[in-house]
């Protein structure tokens, strides 16, 4: 009876969908979105990687021509080997001189009290109208970063299919690197393998952003990829 409760056992196991593979658990990742309201979590500590929001810029309600930086500096995570990234989320490419000048002391003063920034990265939803707006924006905020600054944004999943091969090849030569986010709000999209086969055609450097706790099977032929840089791991709360 027990030798066949066992077996039942063991047969009901490999009936089960395997969810619980195909899920991102954080601990095997070692780079990682800290959003404000995330409670900091030990996988930060043996990071490599960390890109850390510092604030949100925005139009003010009913007037888009006034556009205001609203402060969500995250504090600094405990990740002594890390590199970090200051994380700026975009709902207008309007920025005042004001706004990059709040970016540009931000940097500053994280430099000075001794921490790796490597740079600055962009969260922005980058419209198919105005992507060229969009290169057009980076091309400008590049030429004000110090030298030593490198610049990251992010790009949707669905990039892949609007983007020409000219605006790639601009924008190969503007940021050093993009984050292609394959969930939204905080699942991952459905259907988001059928996207990756296009991202993977994308000639400059790439990182693939995953959710933790979100859906996740890790196609072969990205470690493949000359371009591919890892994946980073946007954390949230239990």
């Amino acid at each position: 009876m027990k030798r066949w409760f066992c077996l039942a056992l063991l047969a009901c196991i490999a009936a089960m969908p395997a969810a619980s593979a195909g899920t991102v658990d954080a601990a095997r990742y070692d780079s990682f979105w800290l959003w404000a309201g995330v409670k900091p979590q030990a996988v930060l500590h043996d990071a490599r990687t960390v890109y850390v929001l510092q604030g949100q810029i925005e139009s003010a309600p009913g007037d888009e021509s006034q556009v205001r930086f609203i402060a969500q500096g995250v504090a600094p995570p405990d990740a002594p080997s890390a590199r970090l990234w200051l994380v700026y989320r975009a709902h207008t490419l309007r920025w005042t001189p004001r706004v990059t000048q709040i970016m540009l002391a931000q940097l500053a003063r994280w430099r000075a009290s001794g921490h790796a920034i490597s740079g600055i990265q962009i969260d922005f939803d980058a419209r198919t109208l105005h992507l060229q707006d969009y290169l057009d924006f980076l091309r400008t905020l590049r030429e004000t970063l110090p030298g030593d600054c490198l610049l990251s944004i992010t790009g949707l999943l669905d990039w892949s299919s609007r983007i020409d091969a000219d605006q790639v090849n601009q924008l190969k030569h503007i940021v050093d690197e993009v984050v292609v986010q394959t969930y939204q709000g905080r699942r991952t999209i459905t259907r988001y393998d059928a996207y990756l086969p296009r991202v993977a055609r994308l000639q400059l450097p790439f990182r693939i952003g995953i959710i933790q706790g979100g859906a996740w099977e890790a196609p072969p032929y990205l470690d493949a990829n000359p371009w591919f840089r890892g994946y980073v791991v946007f954390l949230r709360n239990p």
